[in-house]
């Protein structure tokens, strides 16, 4: 059954069946070794087209696509990179018929919106080097690994040790108070807070899931179990007083006291403000930008933290996990030699060393060190003694992160009030949340 992400017209649904009854001899997702292609078809030109949402990791993507050239010199790999509307584009080639053989979406929830299209990965290689919480991610509602995993993933603030050394802060804030404190002798120094990117919609989930794991706690049932009730419309922001009050505190505290414009800074932007030491803390990111602030301070020394979301320190959490998925198009025509290509990644000496020294990332998968970073060697340290978050944003779709981004514009841009903002979050959570 297509999802409700897509709306095609009959014809279109017929001309898919059709599609799908002629290339179902493509369907080769279990078979990776070659049979049945004969020695004199090993060396027949292969070629791969990847569409993913990353530019961050075009350089990275490029060089094991490189590598991979030396290990089979017969396979192309195209690979397209774009960001801004990459869903509504993505939607546009499914519903054209036109599915890349290779696609990037978002983990957790999105696995089941995009399983009709999804070769299955679960008895392959890859799989079993995937980390057990990396593996959870990537599992669809009925227990199939229907999803890649692009990285292991850190989700925090970040903040710039000098600056707050500077305004005499010698702990970093783990609660509401702390923060607040903090930001009053940063100022006081002539130091600004916050370096936000709230021109991306994108951001406010990374932000929003620290509140959603707090409300949780407090309300004594799982991150998963309380975003099921909203998505059921069982409960609401004025049952858990840490959404209600404290996650919409936290954000008029970031724009008071951060950069100008927060609506025109977009995430290159913020990466800017942080690293030229033009704001002390940069909210709605993560890991993956150590190496873009270093490209512009190498010397910058950076810190992470949870998010001080009410008056407990121990809900100022670190978040790993991971939130992105590749996909393999099941009805490709070339399905097993892309299975054949990210077994080869994810079980290689190659592809262990390319997380950790070609991507820089925190590696999804098991026996590979992590990257030479300052971020990912403090969440080492961090969690030996400190539990980290759960990925909340992996129990809602997508479709619903990108109306609550667009709706917390209008709120900080002033078009809607805070209540406003808060019954149309909890529609869209009913509207968009599952995909079921």
């Amino acid at each position: 059954m297509l999802k409700r992400f897509l709306s095609l017209s009959v014809s279109l649904v017929l001309i898919i069946g059709i599609l799908a009854a002629c290339g179902a001899n493509n369907n080769t997702a279990g078979n990776t070794e070659g049979a049945g292609n004969g020695a004199e078809n090993a060396d027949k030109p292969v070629t791969i087209n990847m569409f993913t949402a990353s530019p961050e990791y075009t350089d990275a993507f490029n060089a094991y696509i490189a590598e991979y050239k030396k290990v089979k010199p017969n396979v192309t790999i195209n690979l397209e990179i774009m960001q801004a509307d990459y869903n509504t584009v993505l939607k546009s080639k499914i519903a054209a018929g036109s599915t890349p053989d290779v696609f990037q979406t978002t983990a957790g929830g999105d696995i089941d919106t995009f399983a009709e299209y999804s070769a299955d990965l679960t008895n392959e290689p890859l799989a079993a080097a995937m980390t057990d919480a990396v593996k959870i991610n990537m599992s669809s509602s009925d227990g199939k690994i229907l999803g890649l995993p692009l990285k292991g993933n850190l989700m925090m603030m970040i903040y710039n040790k000098k600056l707050l050394a500077d305004a005499g802060i010698t702990e970093v804030p783990k609660t509401t108070s702390q923060m607040n404190d903090a930001i009053a002798k940063l100022e006081a120094k002539g130091i600004t807070p916050f370096a936000n990117a709230y021109k991306e919609w994108w951001v406010w989930k990374h932000i929003f899931q620290n509140f959603v794991n707090a409300a949780a706690e407090d309300a004594g049932t799982t991150p998963k179990e309380l975003v099921g009730k909203f998505i059921a419309g069982e409960t609401t922001f004025k049952d858990h007083p840490v959404l209600n009050d404290n996650f919409f505190n936290f954000i008029d505290l970031t724009v008071k006291h951060g950069t100008n414009k927060p609506l025109e800074r977009d995430s290159n932007a913020e990466v800017s403000d942080f690293a030229s030491g033009k704001a002390a803390f940069m909210t709605g990111k993560g890991a993956w930008d150590e190496e873009a602030i270093k490209k512009i301070t190498p010397d910058i020394e950076i810190g992470i933290a949870g998010y001080p979301v009410s008056e407990k320190a121990e809900q100022s959490q670190l978040i790993t996990g991971a939130d992105q998925a590749l996909r393999i198009n099941k009805d490709s025509a070339v399905a097993k030699e892309t299975i054949e290509f990210f077994n080869w990644l994810y079980t290689s000496d190659y592809g262990k060393s390319w997380f950790s020294n070609v991507a820089k990332v925190i590696p999804p998968i098991k026996d590979a060190p992590l990257p030479d970073l300052d971020m990912p060697k403090q969440m080492e340290e961090i969690l030996k003694t400190e539990k980290s978050g759960d990925l909340t944003v992996n129990y809602s779709l997508d479709t619903f992160h990108q109306k609550f981004g667009e709706l917390m514009q209008a709120y900080i841009g002033g078009s809607k009030t805070k209540d406003q903002a808060i019954d149309e979050i909890q529609k869209a959570w009913v509207q968009f949340g599952s995909a079921q």
